[in-house]
């Protein structure tokens, strides 16, 4: 049987040549890998056939590595070095011409473009591609799924050259600085979040991750208003956190047109086909919306059901992520067993705008005017953990913990969380808060390794009457 190289020249299939691959693959320093070749090397030539390219053969080689990783993790190292080998052979090694390739197919700015060739030289001092082979199987397969740039499906880009134009698009003519951001990057020191991944140095340069929106009116208008800013925002790879805490529940009255409202659950199904419609980058990455709801709204029990996968398929939104912007006098009233009073927030205005002391003047006032339907406490709170248990939804975050502790109370009341639920800012429906990730490799910066039982010190528990600061 004979292989295809990619020069197209046909050779003899060899058992030695597969091996000596594998194990020189094995041997890249600084981190050498100690594992069986033999067995790979046996079961890749049992699944070869004749014609096989090289391209291929390396598939197979990555995929039976990857298969023996439970067995051995540094199997999973070496699948990691075939693909990446893989790739460096089907890519140029040189950052200029798939920089000119990008150009001509108007994929990069001219801006930045024009960077590249400015700086060149010292572009080429500090790339480094052999840092390549620091991204295991599973860390490459995803950035070859999404992040490397292509032409016509074919991927243009290595690793280090996304890291380099990430560097190169956000310090612009600072090159000194750059080349810093780019040599952490590249040793894995930190990365920044996928928007400014995707979008760097291309002809939308939009790096941010998270925006928090508010349902800009419980209106036709407001309502595809806030959906058009949502599909915007996720076409350009933005995670959505917005909370629609004013918009009317199933059966209000509508003065305008003297009808009734439908409630939250079919304007939640249009925001669930739009976040899978216009998905994040042209189909890198799904769409994420997730919506904040306080749970003195009258719509709460359907609000818990559209997550959940029985029940009528009509009353499900299930792509969409939920979660609950609990204010303090609920938790009480679960834990005193007492009574809760669910409301409209066209009925009952100003709601969501207040926490604390002053939320709950209001709300009770409301109560004593009979202004809702007043149910137990334990029955949302029983429906809540039912959701939870499902499907792992909704997420909870305290209203007026988050208000208390924000740096922003003289903009006004947060009235949401973003999408994952890691930052509290202010948003109206005039503004939307915008928030950009990087994120640090911990094991980075571990400044002693060594986790032996005579290196480690363990500490007393102090006792706390004798500490005036905890007391």
């Amino acid at each position: 049987m004979k292989v295809k190289k990619r020069s197209g020249v046909l050779e003899e299939i060899s058992f030695d040549k597969i091996q000596k691959r594998l194990s020189a693959l094995c041997n890249i320093k600084p981190e050498l890998i100690n594992t069986d070749i033999s067995i790979v090397s046996q079961k890749v030539c049992s699944g070869i056939y004749d014609g096989i390219t090289t391209k291929e053969l390396d598939i197979l080689s990555s995929e039976i590595s990857i298969s023996l990783s439970s067995i051995d993790p540094d199997y999973g190292l070496l699948a990691g070095r075939i693909v990446i080998s893989n790739h460096h052979k089907n890519t140029n090694m040189n950052f200029l011409e798939n920089t000119n390739i990008l150009k001509h197919n108007e994929i990069i700015n001219k801006d930045y473009y024009d960077n590249v060739l400015k700086n060149i030289d010292i572009i080429n001092e500090n790339i480094n591609y052999d840092n390549d082979y620091k991204y295991d199987f599973f860390g490459f397969k995803t950035l070859e799924r999404a992040y490397l740039l292509k032409v016509n499906d074919i991927i243009i880009e290595n690793p280090q050259d996304m890291l380099m134009r990430v560097s190169l698009s956000i310090h612009r003519t600072d090159i000194l600085l750059a080349m810093k951001c780019y040599n952490m990057m590249s040793n894995h020191d930190f990365t920044h979040a996928t928007p400014t991944l995707f979008n760097a140095g291309t002809n939308k340069e939009q790096f941010s991750s998270c925006f928090l929106l508010s349902m800009q009116d419980d209106s036709v208008v407001g309502i595809y208003d806030t959906l058009k800013d949502c599909a915007i925002i996720s076409q350009n790879s933005g995670g959505i956190g917005l909370h629609i805490h004013n918009v009317r529940p199933d059966g209000s009255k509508i003065k305008g047109t003297n009808g009734t409202s439908n409630g939250i659950v079919p304007m939640l199904r249009v925001f669930n086909d739009t976040a899978r419609y216009i998905d994040q980058g042209g189909g890198k990455r799904n769409g994420s919306f997730a919506i904040y709801l306080e749970p003195w709204h009258a719509d709460i029990f359907e609000f818990l059901e559209l997550k959940k996968n029985h029940g009528n398929e009509l009353e499900k939104a299930r792509d969409l992520f939920y979660a609950l912007w609990i204010p303090d006098l609920f938790m009480k009233r679960v834990q005193d067993k007492g009574n809760w009073t669910l409301m409209c927030p066209d009925k009952c205005p100003g709601l969501s705008d207040c926490y604390g002391e002053e939320f709950e003047q209001l709300y009770t006032r409301y109560e004593q005017e009979g202004r809702g339907e007043t149910i137990d406490a334990q029955k949302i709170w029983h429906s809540i953990y039912i959701s939870q248990i499902e499907v792992g939804m909704p997420y909870i975050l305290f209203k007026d913990a988050c208000n208390r502790k924000s740096n922003q109370q003289n903009l006004g009341v947060i009235k949401s969380s973003n999408l994952c639920t890691e930052i509290i800012e202010y948003s109206n429906k005039d503004e939307t808060a915008v928030c950009n990730l990087a994120s640090i490799s911990l094991p980075k910066f571990i400044v002693n390794k060594d986790f032996s039982k005579d290196n480690i010190t363990i500490y007393s528990k102090p006792d706390c009457n004798q500490c005036d600061y905890i007391k």
